[in-house]
């Protein structure tokens, strides 16, 4: 089984990336195949040329490599920090050039886009890691919580991914050595139980 990770963060060596190379030493522990994309680090494009709006055109390599590898996915983790209550703008990017039509997700041949899609993921599992640094309750108080709307309500309901975990940290700014230490352990135990061991890794 592969999974597929997607990690939007710009600084080398953050505590994002930390997140990811758990998650994904997790996943290879139960016997999973991991693809993980640092974003930053692969320098994707995150401008979407107008040409490719069109459902069937030829795409860039590129794109059409992670389009394959999303499509192949049986689960799917997604990291980055909180800026400004969205994903950086090339996590953004990804989200508009990848999870496209007849990709991600398509309408019935009766409509012309404006009915209720049909989710194409073969992924039944979603988690997002998020990073923050805003209190947890002045958070809460003060923005609410669009990420969480966005990445369950309007990407992966979308997209037919049907269980969807989010765990964001904070205060990242100012945490300990030890509190990272004991988030890591969290991410283990979330990305362990939500992605069991394989029948090969059990037995």
């Amino acid at each position: 089984m592969k999974i597929s990770i997607i990690l939007g963060v710009p600084q080398k060596g953050s505590f994002n990336h930390a997140i990811a190379e758990t998650a994904a030493q997790a996943l290879r522990d139960n016997g999973y195949g991991v693809t993980c994309h640092d974003l930053y680090a692969e320098g994707f494009n995150p401008l979407l040329p107008p040409e490719e709006l069109a459902k069937n055109v030829k795409l860039e390599n590129v794109i059409k490599k992670h389009c394959d590898e999303i499509t192949q996915a049986d689960g799917i983790i997604i990291i980055h920090p909180n800026w400004w209550g969205q994903p950086p703008a090339i996590l953004k990017g990804w989200i508009d050039r990848v999870l496209r039509q007849g990709v991600a997700y398509e309408f019935a041949t009766t409509d012309s886009g404006e009915g209720v899609p049909k989710g194409l993921l073969k992924a039944k599992t979603a988690i997002v890691f998020n990073t923050a640094n805003t209190p947890e309750d002045r958070e809460m108080t003060a923005f609410g919580d669009p990420l969480e709307t966005l990445w369950k309500k309007c990407i992966f309901d979308f997209c037919g991914v049907e269980k969807f975990v989010r765990r964001t940290f904070s205060v990242v700014i100012i945490s300990s050595a030890e509190q990272r230490r004991e988030w890591l352990n969290e991410v283990r135990a979330i990305t362990q139980r939500h992605f069991p061991a394989t029948k090969s890794q059990a037995t």
